[in-house]
C-alpha cells in the first residue's frame, strides 16, 4: 500500500474513530506530535525587525505572484 493511501485511511478513521481509540492513538504518537516549532530568540528578534521595518515604510515586500515570479526566473537563470 502506498503511503498516499495509507494517510488517507487514517485521515478517515480518525475522523470517525471511537473517543478511546483516538487516545490509545495519540498515546502511541504523543511524542512525535509537536505543539508547532519554537523560533529562536534571535529568529524572533529578526521577525521584530523585519515587521517593524515593514511598518515604517523600509522594508520590501513582494505579493505572492511577484514572488512566484521571481522564483521562477531564479530557476530559469
Amino acid at each position: 500500500m502506498r503511503t498516499s493511501q495509507i494517510r488517507k485511511q487514517l485521515h478517515e478513521y480518525i475522523e470517525t474513530a471511537e473517543d478511546d481509540k483516538l487516545k490509545a492513538i495519540y498515546t502511541l504518537l504523543q511524542n512525535e506530535i509537536s505543539d508547532g516549532y519554537e523560533l529562536t530568540k534571535a529568529q524572533r528578534e529578526e521577525l521584530d525587525k523585519r515587521f517593524s521595518d515593514h511598518q515604517n515604510g523600509l522594508g520590501q515586500s513582494f505579493t505572492w505572484d511577484e514572488t512566484l515570479t521571481m522564483a521562477k526566473q531564479s530557476l530559469i537563470k
